[in-house]
């Protein structure tokens, strides 16, 4: 076994933060740590993960094949842990240490998590952007590029008590899409709080969305349990919950159908497979929030290869966020790969992630890219608003 020789991340437009580590060895293995508008916090977590296994520890006995141990070490020795930017910055370590292990079998990561349970993957496609409008006509794009299921953010921003007839926009919009057949999520993204998501969720459950997505915010356990026993709408979140502590109360409670967990945020591909046994355990589907690049989808379509509770996956393909000229099939020498036929793509065949890294393009773009910033809503009385 080799020992980890180096570790570099890439800042790359349009949003998204690469992870690469070679051992001594000379193999390779590329990550995603991409946290939405938190890159600088990330990078400096990741420099801390750098000191601890390359450089000055270069006689460290970590190896790049005992994943799990570098795993357990990065959780539990620096005495806090969780949260969205250390869980980020563990997730691309996480994920390019399989890739690397994968590639140095020759065989797909999802051979080494047990083998397939599928043969391709239901996924589907952003319509719409944070101020939603054009449904008929982006929904209409995503059907002729193969897609059978979309998903739209259900409002604008809303004030806490708002009035009822902002609502009816949205359930427009879900019939435009199913007036073409095909099945809409719709995204409260935690945005709608409780006086306006009660109404929403009642509004929305006879025109049969696929799912609805962040009705509350995570923190408020209480409120989601309550709405998801006033409706028959799936109820799905997780992309702000960064560990299977994280998860557990949410599955214990009932309060979710479909789980959302990111595995750019949550602990990479290590922990989304704890977290993907612990849904099936409460008849939970999984659902992998990925708005983001290729590594960290990729990631996703292994570990959801050997899922048997996999239910549909999340793609960036011309996301509203992805402007300047990268998409999701940037970055890759074989971005055919995510094709989409029928709804569906197929399972990779090829070793670790599936997919093979343009280097040149990432080293390239990533000089002087600019972090991401989140967008934000400001109210009509000047006053801060959800995004």
């Amino acid at each position: 076994m080799a020992k980890i020789k180096s570790i570099e991340y890439f800042r790359v437009p349009p949003r998204w933060l690469f992870v690469k580590i070679v051992d001594e060895a000379g193999n390779v293995g590329w990550g995603e740590a991409s946290l939405e508008g938190h890159t600088q916090a990330v990078e400096g977590c990741l420099d801390s993960h750098i000191e601890r296994y390359v450089g000055l520890n270069a006689d460290t006995d970590e190896f790049e094949s005992d994943i799990e141990h570098i795993w357990q070490t990065t959780w539990r020795l620096g005495f806090y842990r969780g949260g969205p930017v250390f869980m980020s910055a563990l997730s691309g370590i996480d994920i390019a240490l399989w890739d690397l292990k994968a590639r140095r079998l020759g065989v797909p990561i999802y051979e080494l998590l047990g083998g397939k349970v599928r043969d391709k993957l239901k996924v589907y496609a952003w319509i719409g952007g944070d101020r939603p409008s054009d449904i008929a006509a982006q929904a209409q794009a995503r059907k002729d590029q193969g897609f059978t299921a979309v998903k739209m953010n259900g409002t604008e921003d809303l004030g806490w008590l708002d009035s009822p007839s902002a609502l009816d926009s949205c359930v427009e919009r879900v019939k435009a899409v199913k007036a073409l057949g095909m099945d809409a999520g719709v995204d409260f993204h935690g945005r709608v709080h409780k006086p306006m998501a009660k109404q929403l969720a009642k509004l929305l459950e006879p025109h049969r969305p696929l799912f609805i997505e962040e009705p509350l915010l995570s923190e408020h356990i209480e409120g989601i349990k309550a709405i998801s026993q006033m409706t028959s709408t799936p109820i799905a979140l997780g992309e702000r919950l960064h560990s299977r502590w994280d998860v557990r109360p949410f599955l214990e409670s009932g309060a979710v159908d479909i789980l959302q967990a990111d595995i750019s945020h949550c602990g990479g591909i290590s922990e989304m497979k704890r977290i993907t046994a612990m849904a099936e355990a409460y008849d939970v589907a999984m659902a992998p929030h990925c708005p983001l690049g290729p590594i960290a989808l990729a990631a996703n379509v292994q570990v959801m290869a050997a899922t048997a509770n996999f239910a549909i996956q999340e793609m960036s393909l011309g996301i509203h966020y992805n402007v300047g000229g990268q998409d999701l099939t940037s970055y890759t020498h074989n971005p055919e790969v995510w094709k989409v036929t029928g709804g569906y793509i197929d399972l990779m065949k090829g070793p670790g992630l599936g997919i093979e890294v343009d280097e040149e393009q990432v080293r390239r773009l990533s000089e002087g890219a600019r972090p991401w910033v989140s967008p934000g809503f400001i109210g009509p009385g000047g006053e801060v608003r959800e995004w």
